[in-house]
């Protein structure tokens, strides 16, 4: 199966799998009348949500590239993944607000949660499965929206575990207070994982620059030709684009070097970065050594090359 159809069975499966708890944790809130169990429906709601926004953005983005978008698709993952984290943060800040109302008016309901109990558990097992297969086809392609639903999904694991934990109290101890504090202690990690998720997406949307060590990869590569080839300084610019990569790099070379000799290292070069970076596009200029303002009509009509992958 190639990575595109990978990604899109996934999402497809994320999606099939958060109605089924939504539908599961709001029947079992409804007839328990808890409020931990009602924020777990709310959670998985917004993970459907962003399932769905996920598959359409896994779609888009395996499109080529076209007229109006000479560069690819790849933005409409970032995007999906930025609204998935703010979805997440909305619905941690309702579950603290309902939780505080609760404690603050006392309207707390103890009423029986074995199904509850069931119903978490369950939860727990089946986004622990999903999550776990999302995460392995998020970095297999790159992906930030599969990413993020992956994160998603591992946030409600986390969540479900602690309601489930909490409702087995609730059951020893009959002291139904706990039902709103454990909601709100759900809701923090919650809002942990949705600014996380917003945070890197939106650095994508933003062109913000690989990390430092991914950086520091290229350099390396390029630093293995010393008698032959250098890196202008500060001349690298690497971004991420969805599950794409883009990377531009200006080369110096000795100015007698051949045109050929430059395209054979430049391939060389090329095919490392790119066993490193999967799915990276590459764009490297070339310049002699001694490019300079007062030498640009001697030598650089000969010795400027460039060529992208």
């Amino acid at each position: 199966m190639d990575i595109n159809r990978k990604k899109k069975y996934t999402a497809a499966l994320s999606i099939t799998s958060n109605i089924f708890l939504t539908i599961l944790k709001i029947i079992a809130g409804i007839l328990s009348g808890s409020l931990s169990i009602i924020s777990e429906a709310v959670h998985s709601f917004s993970d459907f949500f962003a399932s769905v926004l996920t598959f359409f953005s896994v779609m888009k983005s395996s499109e080529p590239a076209d007229e109006d978008h000479p560069y690819g698709h790849g933005k409409y993952e970032d995007m999906s993944g930025f609204i998935e984290g703010v979805l997440i943060i909305l619905a941690a800040v309702y579950i603290i607000y309902e939780a505080c109302q609760k404690i603050i008016t006392g309207n707390v309901m103890h009423s029986e949660n074995t199904l509850g109990i069931v119903v978490m558990f369950v939860a727990v097992i089946m986004n622990i499965i999903v999550s776990a297969m999302l995460f392995k086809v998020a970095k297999e392609a790159n992906s930030i929206s599969l990413y993020a639903d992956a994160e998603h999904l591992r946030t409600d694991v986390y969540s479900s575990f602690g309601v489930f934990i909490g409702l087995v109290l609730i059951k020893i101890t009959g002291n139904s207070l706990l039902d709103p504090i454990i909601a709100i202690l759900v809701a923090v990690v919650i809002y942990i994982a949705g600014f996380s998720i917003s945070k890197k997406a939106l650095k994508h949307l933003l062109d913000y620059s690989l990390p430092d060590e991914d950086i520091q990869k290229i350099k390396m590569i390029v630093a293995a030709y010393p008698d032959s080839v250098y890196l202008k300084e500060h001349s690298i610019k690497a971004r991420q684009t969805g599950p794409s990569i883009d990377i531009d790099f200006i080369l110096q070379f000795p100015e007698r070097t051949s045109i050929c000799e430059c395209h054979n290292i430049c391939d060389e070069i090329e095919k490392q970065i790119s066993a490193i970076f999967i799915n990276s596009s590459i764009s490297i200029h070339l310049e002699p050594i001694c490019y300079k303002k007062d030498c640009q009509k001697t030598c650089t009509k000969n010795c400027s090359f460039s060529k992208s992958l």
